[in-house]
């Protein structure tokens, strides 16, 4: 059975149950003179009104710039703006730590700059005693101050890489080959304030966080040398050592020594002097006592002799001169 599409259509009229086309819809509307403009127009309006409103996250600050003239900085929330092509709004965060690495390339995702300049021995440094060391390092920094971050330095990160580098070279050249290798903290603090300085010096508007220091080492080509140097420092540095420590035996045992007799010869002396001091008193004593009795102290003295000679002499034969017989014994042994 064939359709007859237009005796359809008529009896659909008739009926009012046709949808209105677009051809019809497009006669019925009206447009003023230069419609297409007004139609740029309209969407060039919607577009600006959208434009004025924009959204400052919390880590960051918006700065707004005016016909390209820095005029303001947004705190984080929904702010209002002059339209696109009047007011332009950069956001800039001020929360975030950026790294920059020197000397090797790191694998996280959260390293903003990674220094590609490994390849020119970015790493590569003389020390103050003229070896050469690889010291690879890493600087995490904030954004201080949008403004001079944005408009007082032109390609800031190309800045910061050349500051960056040549603070570090110059702390590592006036330290030694062994203080670059065992000191490194001590040289990232030193690193940190040089750089800082300069950064501030040059209206950067960014403050370093903290330098830190990899793992220092030599050249490939000269570790063997340099491992035997090592060697040969240990073994010096461990006779060093042994040499001190008899000496801390050695010599604290011989001054105590001398201490001990120079002690006892200090006793003796005042021994002797108060053993001389006691003796002439004594003398003296029993001189004045002489000078006033003499016959009685000279018969005491003669007595107290004999009373200690005596005892010693073993036996005694007492023999009268006048006469010729012996005298009686007499018993003298304890008395």
């Amino acid at each position: 059975m064939s359709w007859d599409w237009e005796k359809l259509k008529e009896q659909q009229q008739k009926r009012g149950d046709v949808p209105p086309q677009v051809d019809d819809f497009v006669k019925k509307i009206k447009l003023p003179a230069g419609g297409p403009i007004w139609i740029v127009v309209i969407i060039a309006l919607l577009y600006a009104v959208s434009s004025m409103f924009y959204t400052v996250e919390v880590d960051e600050v918006g700065v707004v710039q005016r016909f390209g003239k820095y005029v303001r900085i947004r705190e984080p929330g929904l702010n209002f703006k002059w339209p696109a092509g009047i007011e332009k709004v950069t956001k800039v965060k001020v929360r975030r730590v950026y790294k920059e690495e020197f000397g090797f390339r790191s694998s996280r995702a959260d390293v903003r700059f990674s220094s590609s300049e490994t390849e020119n021995n970015v790493a590569l440094m003389l020390t103050g005693d003229l070896n050469v060391a690889l010291v690879p390092w890493i600087v995490q920094y904030r954004i201080r101050d949008p403004y001079n971050f944005l408009f007082k330095v032109e390609n800031i990160n190309r800045l910061l890489k050349d500051l960056s580098e040549s603070a570090m070279r110059l702390v590592v050249g006036d330290r030694s080959i062994d203080e670059v290798i065992s000191k490194r903290e001590e040289i990232a603090r030193e690193a940190k304030e040089v750089l800082q300085a300069e950064l501030n010096q040059a209206d950067t508007g960014i403050n370093v966080v903290t330098i830190e220091m990899k793992r220092t080492n030599v050249p490939g080509p000269v570790q063997p040398s340099f491992n035997e140097v090592n060697q040969a420092t240990q073994e010096k540095e461990k006779l060093i050592y042994q040499a001190k420590e008899e000496y801390n035996k050695s010599i604290p045992a011989a001054r105590g020594e001398a201490e001990r007799t120079i002690k006892a010869a200090e006793g003796y002396k005042i021994d002797r002097i108060n053993r001389a001091k006691g003796d002439v008193s004594r003398f003296k004593a029993v001189y004045e006592e002489y000078k006033n009795a003499k016959d009685v102290t000279k018969r005491r003295l003669y007595l107290e002799t004999i009373k200690d000679v005596f005892p010693k002499l073993g036996k005694k034969y007492i023999i009268d001169s006048d006469q010729k017989n012996l005298l009686p014994l007499l018993n003298l042994k304890d008395n």
